[in-house]
């Protein structure tokens, strides 16, 4: 059972910027920004090296990813938007993912990754399981 409502998967789906915190060796936090997408109930975002982001993942796979909107509620909040989850890291795929997300975020005639940036790369794909923030994808119980 997915934790998305329609709210948050149209904000997932949309071009806004996407900060992916994974853990450290030593436990500290590293916060990228990145693209993401839905696949199913999962998050996806395309990674074309192995960046600290995927090799930390692939250590310890909790993450929280964090989304802004330029929206303000009634009580003069801006929302936003935290998704906690556990993520895994597929290798190859992230040439297409990326192109897919590059339609979003860039425009439709957008060819990514730029040529001379090639590879299988890797998938990071979260399983969400907290939905928490300031918006429509926040139930009332929360």
């Amino acid at each position: 059972m997915t934790v998305l409502n329609d709210a948050a998967r149209a904000l997932l789906e949309s071009p806004t910027i996407v900060h992916l915190t994974t853990l450290d060796p030593d436990g500290a936090p590293q916060v990228s920004a990145v693209w993401v997408g839905l696949d199913g109930d999962d998050i996806v975002s395309g990674h074309m090296r192995r960046t600290k982001k995927v090799r930390n993942v692939a250590r310890d796979s909790r993450v929280a990813l964090s989304l802004q909107t330029d929206v303000v509620n009634a009580y003069g909040l801006q929302e936003y938007m935290v998704v906690r989850g556990t993520a895994r890291v597929e290798e190859g795929g992230a040439a297409a993912l990326l192109q897919r997300l590059a339609h979003v975020y860039i425009g439709p005639d957008v060819t990514f990754p730029p040529p001379g940036v090639e590879g299988p790369g890797y998938v990071i794909r979260t399983t969400p399981e907290r939905v928490t923030g300031v918006g429509p994808w926040v139930g009332p119980d929360r």
